[in-house]
């Protein structure tokens, strides 16, 4: 990492925090160190026995909400097994923030403003970019519901993708590839019921749940959604994720028991991630992780 990128990653942290202090936000410090993330099919949390590291401070942070508080954010590092490539790290930086009373459309909002401030703040021409292409978050964002974007670029049905156990597969093949093509921000909206992890369903369709992620040329940026708050309803989707890695030959993982203990309190809300690590690539104009983090693994 150059001296430059080092300086840019720190101002643009510091042009985060600012963004959501100015909008009344809290900033919280929860465990890194917890007895059980959210269990998931396809994410593989590192182990410090008995405990794990967190793959996600949402455990902590929802708990947060059912105690009562409205508006909190964090930037943590987080952790998550046998992940490395040009936009993947095991340790990595994560920004997630949380609003009672609010829905999924209200994260969305936030995205476009925190963007604009970061790119206004930290970027000589108030853009992003990637792979040499340029990526303006205050022209119209497009906004696309993940069927429209797998009939349009798949030519397949999500649904039926998702019921076949495809659907990972043409999105990363088909969909993402065409995404890179936008020189706006992509906002990908209501995700299969299957595929739903944390969120809520939709009340007026429930096949698709109030989930949505947010893309730059093509990388995947960040992952909100619509809280589920349903204890019950959470726990059977808990146990389905340990069936799924059990039948892909991962071991199931333990249960947040506390967290659902509380779940029932949480006033509805809404909550997302954003990577920082991808943000600062985008912020710089870079192609790999390894140019905006001070050290990659392989020099520790």
């Amino acid at each position: 990492m150059t001296h430059s990128a080092l300086i840019l990653r720190a101002q643009m942290v510091q042009a985060i925090r600012q963004f959501f202090v100015e909008r009344g936000f809290l900033e919280v410090e929860t465990p890194l160190l917890i007895p059980a993330n959210a269990p998931e099919e396809h994410i593989d949390p590192v182990t410090a026995l008995p405990w794990q590291l967190q793959t996600s401070p949402e455990i902590c942070m929802k708990r947060l909400l059912c105690r009562g508080h409205r508006q909190i954010f964090q930037i943590s590092h987080c952790w998550r097994a046998a992940e490395r490539g040009s936009r993947h790290l095991s340790e990595f930086t994560m920004l997630e923030w949380y609003r009672a009373d609010a829905d999924y459309a209200s994260l969305m909002q936030d995205c476009v403003g925190l963007l604009q401030h970061v790119a206004v703040s930290c970027t000589p021409d108030a853009t992003f970019s990637r792979f040499g292409k340029k990526i303006d978050p205050n022209a119209k964002w497009e906004h696309i519901s993940v069927q429209e974007a797998f009939l349009r670029f798949a030519q397949a049905d999500a649904l039926a993708s998702a019921r076949k156990g495809v659907f990972d597969e043409l999105l990363v093949s088909q969909v993402e590839p065409a995404l890179e093509h936008f020189s706006t921000p992509v906002i990908m909206a209501d995700y299969p019921a299957p595929l739903a992890a944390l969120a809520r369903l939709k009340t007026d369709d429930p096949r698709f749940a109030e989930r949505f992620e947010l893309y730059l040329a093509g990388l995947e940026l960040a992952n909100g959604f619509s809280e589920l708050n349903d204890p019950q309803e959470q726990r059977l989707r808990f146990e389905e994720a340990n069936r799924q890695r059990q039948a892909s030959g991962r071991p199931s993982l333990p249960l947040p028991d506390r967290f659902l203990d509380e779940l029932s309190v949480m006033p509805p809300s809404a909550g997302i991630a954003l990577g920082v690590d991808r943000l600062v690539m985008l912020t710089a104009g870079v192609d790999t992780i390894d140019e905006v983090v001070a050290f990659r693994p392989e020099e520790l």
